[in-house]
């Protein structure tokens, strides 16, 4: 399963910087400190109405996660911000291979491949299983459509960051509002490139 790279970081900006987690913290604890610190970024808080310049604030997340891709620094990168292309090639390295990969997107379709290729013990119904983030309704809503958080420079960053992600499953680079592929993934291509 893969997630189109503009929203899935906006997610993560969201849901793991500016949110506040179901046990009443922030997420790795010391993490909004540092990057308040060390990038100037603003989260807001449930004091405030968790008000702050969204999209100031998103483009330094993305220095940061940046950094921490590229330089692994001032930390590791979090499996939340890292590129799904990284994540899938380890398990083709380790001498697996994918039946298929689907996308966020398309969600439902996809899983239901997954669903029909197993046996269950039960028959499961995907319209009715429930959907949540952790921290959904404790933080900031976004304010503004994904496309209006990233200028030329925060795209540049973005290619820079998950180029392979891009290409390897025919997100559109080009414009973030276009939630959609733009064309099908190819299993072959993909254990080529991601396999060495």
């Amino acid at each position: 399963m893969c997630a189109i790279p503009y929203t899935r970081i906006l997610s993560s900006f969201f849901d793991k910087i500016c949110g506040i987690q179901r046990n009443g913290k922030r997420y790795r604890g010391n993490l909004v400190p540092l990057l308040i610190q060390k990038y100037g970024i603003e989260v807001g808080s449930p004091e405030d109405g968790f008000e702050f310049d969204q999209i100031k604030s998103f483009r330094r997340f993305l220095l940061f996660a940046r950094d921490t891709i590229r330089w692994r620094r001032p930390m590791e990168p979090d499996i939340h911000w890292s590129a799904m292309s990284g994540h899938i090639s380890t398990f083709i390295v380790n001498g697996g291979s994918y039946d298929q990969i689907f996308w966020t997107e398309d969600f439902n379709p996809g899983m239901q491949k997954v669903l029909d290729a197993v046996e269950t013990p039960h028959k499961v119904d995907l319209k009715k299983i429930p959907r949540f983030n952790e921290s959904e309704g404790h933080g900031p809503k976004r304010a503004h459509p994904v496309e209006d958080y990233f200028d030329d420079l925060s795209m540049h960053l973005m290619f820079e960051i998950y180029k392979k992600d891009f290409q390897l499953f025919r997100y559109d680079f080009e414009n973030p509002a276009n939630k959609m592929p733009t064309g099908e993934i190819d299993l072959e291509e993909i254990h080529a490139k991601l396999g060495d």
